[in-house]
């Protein structure tokens, strides 16, 4: 039988691995006596960053050190996980061709008149991007200049109503339901901060992903002194229940707001001021759940359309047990090897489901039509957007995908069976595939969530440098890097590194979360080599920048000196 661990054992072997790391001298033989490593460690060591712990790996492309200063010790690497998603994505999933299918299938008595007898189901199929984003991304420098309307992110829900309609169908006596089965119900992973929960950014994760499970709130002073601010949503449904004590005050006066939502509740709360003529204020809230949300704007579309429903939204979420998290996580898994192109129908983790079971009242075999559908584009442009905006909810829909596509109830011992497209199936996708593939010491890193959002996630900076290394060698690794933020130009690097000779020369993931801070990815020098390099640091002074300062200046005296 083979051995698993326990959270808590795997916990205490991380601790204890990160403790052992902390006691043994990481300067790298090769590295140690360089003038380029003694500049950084002098850097690191100035006082407005010295209290925070730094970890840093330059190699060339061939492995050669160039400079390692703790780069055996675990950080949280915050954003920088979605390289190790990301790359597992692009190594085992053909996604070049790989698409995910929304569907509309109507279910009960379809009556000559076009009146639908019975219920309509919203089937999530794995798109992230069922949204007003344009695919494939387009660089800044590329994009229309001057204001622009903000997107329709209901515009495939419109084109989906607008499918039903050309069937025929006139009327629905019945509900509308926003069905994610696909993939078990686990909106959040493990130790996720509840702070996040409100935000876009710590949206609920789920099959049916409806413009990326957020909202946009825009919040405007009222006409005059003393009046209620003006909220407004986008897109417009009514989902949210607005409770505002946010109130209009005199030009000049501060303008500070608060936004609340308890978890499971459909109120938003608003408190504070803003100052009349102040600029409109944009926040983007997380979606209570996003299958709900869809469904209620398929609902609404159909009706916007002359089509009435006469019934309620509802859910059906696949509840299954997730426990074992660690157990799956570390099991390797036996057969590793990349898929051949399918599609969502196809994959063995959604072939044998049949959730359309079961009567409607007074009929005992309900007919069932597909109405409508929607592709996805290609997989690889969301491995672009998630890697060049730091995507969090796409990383994580990617992790229960590939728990999907390489589910397998029979190739570790456990007392639970693995649950198939869970996050801990994923992670264990993950697992295997940099230690089986790429070649990662299984005691550098572990990760609980797809995009770095988990507190638990910790990785070492050579971790990172031998992943970056190892892509250069693969077929995909080329497509990889050019999803990668380049400096001075697009994605999450757009304003950092504006000017040569870094600008455009520079390929790489950052990685921000409360007190941790990365930055990898690989760096075009003087030289004309190319070097991969990673720098992470943790408990940095809050609410500072700092830090950032000293890692954007360590990139550029690494690009001079090589």
């Amino acid at each position: 039988m083979r051995p698993c661990y326990t959270p808590r054992m795997f916990t205490q072997r991380a601790r204890l691995s990160a403790a052992a790391l902390f006691l043994t001298v990481t300067l790298a033989t090769h590295a140690q006596d360089t003038a380029l490593q003694a500049k950084i460690d002098a850097m690191i060591h100035e006082p407005q960053v010295a209290r925070a712990h730094w970890g840093i790996h330059v190699t060339k492309l061939d492995g050669t050190p160039i400079v390692a200063i703790n780069e055996g010790q675990l950080f949280q690497p915050a954003s920088n996980n979605k390289l190790f998603t990301t790359a597992t994505v692009m190594a085992l999933l053909p996604t070049e061709t790989q698409r995910f299918v929304t569907t509309v299938k109507g279910e009960g008595v379809f009556e000559k008149d076009g009146v639908l007898r019975g219920r309509l189901m919203l089937i999530g199929g794995g798109d992230a991007n069922l949204s007003g984003r344009t695919l494939p991304y387009v660089p800044p420098a590329l994009r229309p200049t001057g204001p622009q309307p903000p997107p329709n992110e209901l515009r495939y829900i419109g084109e989906l109503a607008d499918q039903i309609k050309a069937k025929g169908i006139t009327r629905v006596e019945g509900d509308v339901i926003g069905d994610d089965i696909m993939l078990p119900w686990e909106p959040y992973a493990n130790d996720w901060s509840i702070d996040d929960a409100v935000w876009y950014y710590g949206a609920p994760v789920n099959a049916l992903m409806i413009a990326d499970n957020a909202i946009n709130l825009k919040i405007m002073p009222g006409a005059k002194v003393g009046d209620s601010a003006t909220i407004v949503l986008n897109p417009s449904l009514p989902y949210y229940t607005i409770a505002s004590q946010l109130r209009t005050v005199a030009k000049g006066e501060e303008t500070h707001y608060e936004i609340q939502r308890t978890i499971g509740s459909r109120t938003l709360r608003l408190y504070g001021t803003i100052a009349i003529g102040h600029r409109p204020i944009s926040e983007d809230i997380a979606i209570e759940d996003p299958a709900e949300y869809a469904a209620f704007a398929l609902k609404n579309a159909l009706e916007e359309r002359g089509i009435p429903v006469t019934g309620k939204v509802r859910t059906d979420h696949r509840i299954e047990p997730t426990l074992q998290f660690t157990k799956e996580a570390t099991a390797p898994i036996k057969h590793l090897e990349p898929l051949k192109s399918v599609t969502p129908e196809q994959a063995h983790f959604i072939e044998n489901l049949d959730p359309y079971f079961g009567t409607i009242a007074g009929f005992a075999r309900p007919e069932t039509r597909v109405l409508a559908n929607h592709y996805s584009a290609p997989l690889y442009e969301d491995v672009v957007v998630t890697n060049k905006v730091s995507q969090n909810q796409h990383a994580e829909l990617m992790l229960r995908l590939l728990g999907g596509f390489f589910g397998s109830k029979d190739d570790c011992d456990h007392t639970m069976p693995v649950t198939v497209g869970s996050i801990a199936q994923g992670a264990r996708v993950v697992r295997s595939f940099l230690t089986t593939k790429v070649g990662i010491d299984p005691d550098d890193f572990i990760f609980y969530d797809g995009s770095g959002l988990s507190g638990h996630d910790l990785v070492t900076t050579r971790a990172i440098t031998q992943l970056l290394r190892y892509a250069v060698t693969q077929p995909w690794g080329e497509k990889w890097k050019a999803s990668l933020p380049v400096g001075g130009e697009d994605g999450t690097l757009r304003s950092r590194f504006p000017k040569e000779p870094i600008k455009g020369h520079l390929h790489a993931k950052t990685g921000t979360l409360s007190e941790a801070r990365a930055l990898s990815g690989y760096l075009d020098c003087a030289s004309g080599q190319t070097v991969v390099f990673s720098i992470m640091v943790n408990n940095h002074t809050p609410r500072t920048h700092e830090d950032e300062k000293i890692m954007d200046a360590i990139v550029a005296v690494i690009q001079a000196a090589e």
